[in-house]
C-alpha cells in the first residue's frame, strides 16, 4: 500500500483518465520502482453495485481468488501490444505487470475490499493456469488450491489518496515474488448500510 493523491477528479472520465492519470501513475511507478521505462496498458473501472454497473457500463468485483497473469500469457502481452522487434528486446531483460488499485469516487473503499495473500506462503502447485477468453484475444490467469499455510491480509477502508499495488506478474527468477494472489471478498466487519465500492485499476509494464 502507498500513498498515491490524484488531480483526477472524475475516474469515469476517459480524457481525465488519459491526460491526468496515467502520466500520474506512469511517473509514481517508476520513481517507485526504479524502471527504466513505464507503460501503462489497460484500466478497468469496478462497482459493488447492480445498479451502479447498469449506470456506469462498468464490471463486478472480482471475487474468485486469482492471478491475473502466467509467464505465458504475461510475455504474449508484450508480443500483442508492440512490434515484434521491440518486443522481443523488451522480453530479453526483467520486466514486471503491475496493478495500481484505487477507490474511484473520493471516498473510502469499504465493501468489497481487496484482500492479497504473502507470495512466501503459496507454492507452485497451488496455481492453475486456466484460459481466459475475451471478444479479442484468449488469455491465461491463474487459480488457486486451497492451502491452509496461506497468510492472507488487507486493508480496511482504504482511504481515496491511498493505493495497493499489485505485481501480478515478475520475469525475474531469483526468488523474489513473481505473482500476487487476490480477491475481493466480503467484510463481516463492514455495516449492511455502507456505500458500495466504487474502484478502478490500471495494469502497467514496468522495463528494466
Amino acid at each position: 500500500m502507498a500513498s498515491q493523491s490524484t488531480a483526477v477528479t472524475d475516474f469515469y472520465d476517459d480524457a481525465q483518465i488519459a491526460d491526468v492519470y496515467e502520466p500520474e501513475v506512469a511517473a509514481f511507478l517508476q520513481q517507485l520502482t526504479g524502471a527504466a521505462r513505464v507503460h501503462i496498458f489497460d484500466h478497468t473501472r469496478r462497482a459493488d453495485s447492480e445498479s451502479m454497473r447498469s449506470e456506469k457500463v462498468v464490471r463486478e468485483p472480482a471475487g474468485v481468488i486469482h492471478n491475473d497473469y502466467t509467464q505465458a500469457s504475461a510475455e504474449k502481452r508484450v508480443r500483442d501490444l508492440f512490434p515484434a522487434d521491440e518486443a522481443e528486446d523488451l522480453l530479453s531483460r526483467r520486466f514486471a505487470i503491475v496493478n495500481l488499485w484505487r477507490s474511484s469516487n473520493n471516498a473510502p473503499i469499504e465493501t468489497a475490499p481487496l484482500a492479497l495473500c504473502d507470495a512466501r506462503s503459496v507454492s507452485d502447485g497451488d496455481l492453475i493456469t486456466v484460459e481466459r477468453h475475451s471478444k479479442d484475444r484468449i488469455g491465461e490467469v491463474q487459480q488457486v488450491i486451497f492451502n491452509p499455510d496461506h497468510r492472507w491480509f488487507y486493508y480496511p477502508r482504504l482511504e481515496a489518496d491511498e493505493a495497493l499495488l499489485i505485481k501480478t506478474y515478475d520475469s525475474a527468477t531469483d526468488g523474489r515474488a513473481r505473482f500476487s494472489v487476490h480477491t475481493a471478498f466480503e467484510d463481516p466487519t463492514v455495516s449492511a448500510d455502507a456505500p458500495p465500492r466504487e474502484s478502478i485499476e490500471t495494469r502497467a509494464f514496468v522495463f528494466y
